[in-house]
């Protein structure tokens, strides 16, 4: 199994999905771990010669066409079947969670924190949660900016790299964290812009879009983003226009059956029955600051 088939818990969910209890089967493929506007997987990535790749949506698999990828399926997020395993209970919402964009552990990101700060304070009328990412999460300097000035503070955990600090209940804890907020927004359009709004969050994306360093060429910086989906940015948007587009880049008209996703997977297709009601409850990965 490739190692990024774990990031965030995707193979875990997808385990659960189709019935095994705690660890995930190798999957036969490469599966697509985040949202991007190109073909699904960083440029350069190596793949093994003639083993699928198994994408969101219509759209990476077109577009890796004219790099020779024809061997892409499009499946659905993981994100959506997560939300298949953990119907929404309802409740009361408020405020917004903030998701500044972030960088990863070989490139980090460049930006004016105070002023995108500012501009969140004179745009959100309710209390906001800011999320960040292990990294920024772990920099003191980066921190306490948002603590500062009142905000909650979290991180949802580490998405794992070499098989290293995976943790498969990462979704299960932003999930959790979506569903008790009105809002969701970001400094860039992300997959956690798309998994809000698939949880039921109006969502916005204003502010710094900030510099991720050495970004390749191929993505076409913040302009390509903002040109393809003009719709998505802004203060306030049309929520029923953000889940239509919402369901197209998850892949919702693609989810596949647990069957189907095992034949897919080369997987066992008769896994013992199981039940998560017994599962323990969730622990953060990363310390929260309230």
């Amino acid at each position: 199994m490739h190692h990024a088939n774990h990031f965030y818990g995707h193979a875990a969910i997808m385990a659960r999905y189709c019935g095994y209890k705690v660890d995930p089967p190798r999957i036969r493929g490469f599966l697509q771990h985040g949202w991007n506007i190109i073909d699904g997987f960083a440029p350069g990535m190596p793949y093994v010669p003639g083993v699928p790749r198994f994408l969101w949506s219509s759209g990476p698999v077109r577009r890796g066409l004219p790099n020779g990828h024809r061997n892409g399926y499009a499946i659905g997020a993981p994100w959506l079947y997560l939300l298949d395993q953990k119907p929404d209970p309802g409740g009361p919402r408020r405020g917004t969670i903030w998701y500044p964009f972030h960088g990863w552990e070989q490139q980090e990101v460049l930006g004016d924190h105070s002023a995108l700060i500012a501009e969140i304070r004179e745009t959100e009328p309710e209390d906001v949660t800011v999320c960040l990412y292990w990294a920024e999460y772990e920099n003191p300097a980066v921190r306490r900016l948002y603590e500062r000035v009142g905000f909650r503070v979290i991180c949802h955990g580490y998405r794992g790299h070499w098989w290293n600090r995976t943790d498969p209940d990462f979704l299960y804890r932003q999930l959790a964290e979506l569903r008790r907020h009105r809002r969701v927004a970001s400094n860039r359009l992300s997959s956690a812009i798309f998994y809000g709004i698939a949880a039921g969050c109006e969502p916005a994306v204003y502010g710094d879009p900030m510099v991720l360093t050495d970004e390749h060429p191929v993505f076409g910086g913040v302009a390509r983003i903002r040109r393809l989906w003009p719709e998505l940015h802004g203060h306030q948007i049309d929520l029923a226009t953000a889940r239509q587009i919402a369901d197209h880049e998850l892949g919702a008209a693609f989810l596949a059956h647990p069957a189907e996703i095992r034949e897919l997977f080369h997987w066992r297709p008769h896994p013992p029955t199981t039940t998560w009601a017994d599962r323990p409850p969730l622990e953060m990965a990363c310390p929260t600051s309230t």
